[in-house]
C-alpha cells in the first residue's frame, strides 16, 4: 500500500514512533526517522533496519522547533530521494517540569511546553508544506490523543503517581483544530491534513490503573503500540485521497 513513498516519522526513535517505522517498511514505504536524540535515532534505525531486514530506513537529526533545523531536514531528503510523500508529526518535545499537577503548573512552564510541542507541530507543518505546495502535492497526518477530545477522566489516575498534564489537553485539543485550519487553507494544493487520535498506549502502567482505564472501554481495553498501525497505513495511502480535514480516533470506544 506504500510502495516507494517516503514518509518522515518525527519523533521516530520513541515509543509509537518505532511501531510506525516498522509500519511504513511492512507496507514497501522508505521510512525517515526524524529525531532530536542523534545517537538514540541512529541506534534505532540499525536495529530495525536488521530486524526487518531493510535497507528502507533512514535517520536525520531533526528539532521541530527550529526552521534552520526543518529546513536542513527537507534539503536533505529532497536531494537524497527527490520527493516526500508523508510528514507524520509524532515527537513530543517537553520541559523538565512538565507533567505537574495542575495547581503547580507556572505559567512560564505552561507557555513553553505549548510553544515546543504545538508551536513545534505548526512550524514542522508550516516547512514541510511549502515543500508540498511546489511538489504539488502532500500529506501531513498529526498525531494527537483522546484526551484532545474529550476531558480527561481524572477517576482512572486515582491512587497512581499519574496525572492527565493540562498541558497534554491543551496541547492536543488546539492540534485537532490546527489540523482543521490546515486542510482548509492548502484548499486547492493538493495537501491532505489529518489527525491520528490514540487512546492510552501500554507502557507498564500501574495494575489499579489499567483495570479502572478498561473499564471504561468496550474490549481490550489499553492499546498495544501496534494497534495504531493499520490507521496510519490506511491515512498515508493512497486509500484516503479524500479523507480530509479529519480526526480519527482508535480508542477501543474509551470516550464514549
Amino acid at each position: 500500500m506504500l510502495k516507494d513513498k517516503v514518509v518522515v516519522v518525527t519523533g521516530g526513535a520513541g515509543l509509537i514512533g518505532q511501531e510506525f517505522i516498522k509500519a511504513i517498511i511492512e507496507q514497501d514505504g522508505i521510512a525517515i526517522i526524524a529525531d532530536i536524540n542523534k545517537e538514540i535515532g541512529k541506534k534505532v534505525k540499525k536495529q530495525l533496519s536488521k530486524e526487518l531486514d531493510t535497507k528502507n530506513i533512514d535517520f536525520i537529526k531533526l528539532d521541530i522547533t527550529s526552521k534552520k533545523s526543518l529546513q536542513k531536514c527537507i534539503k536533505y531528503l529532497d536531494d537524497k530521494y527527490a520527493k516526500i510523500d508523508a510528514l507524520i508529526n509524532n515527537a513530543y518535545p517537553r520541559n523538565k517540569n512538565y507533567a505537574r499537577h495542575f495547581f503547580d503548573v507556572e505559567y512560564d512552564d505552561f507557555k513553553e511546553n505549548l510553544g515546543l510541542n504545538l508551536g513545534g507541530y505548526f512550524t514542522t507543518s508550516q516547512q514541510f508544506a511549502k515543500y508540498f505546495k511546489k511538489q504539488n502535492y502532500g500529506n501531513i497526518i498529526n498525531i494527537s490523543s483522546i484526551y484532545g477530545v474529550v476531558a480527561p477522566k481524572f477517576e482512572v489516575y486515582e491512587n497512581t503517581p499519574m496525572t492527565m498534564p493540562v498541558e497534554y489537553a491543551a496541547i492536543k485539543s488546539g492540534l485537532i483544530h490546527l489540523t482543521k485550519y490546515m486542510a482548509k487553507y492548502f484548499k486547492g494544493m493538493n495537501i491532505k491534513v489529518n489527525t491520528l487520535s490514540p487512546g492510552g498506549i501500554f507502557d507498564n502502567q500501574p495494575k489499579d490503573f489499567l483495570n479502572k482505564y478498561k473499564s471504561n472501554c468496550l474490549n481490550k481495553g489499553m492499546l498495544d503500540k501496534s494497534d495504531l498501525k493499520g490507521t496510519l497505513v490506511y491515512l498515508i495511502s493512497d486509500m484516503s485521497t479524500y479523507v480530509n480535514g479529519q480526526n480519527i480516533i482508535v480508542d477501543d470506544g474509551f470516550i464514549l
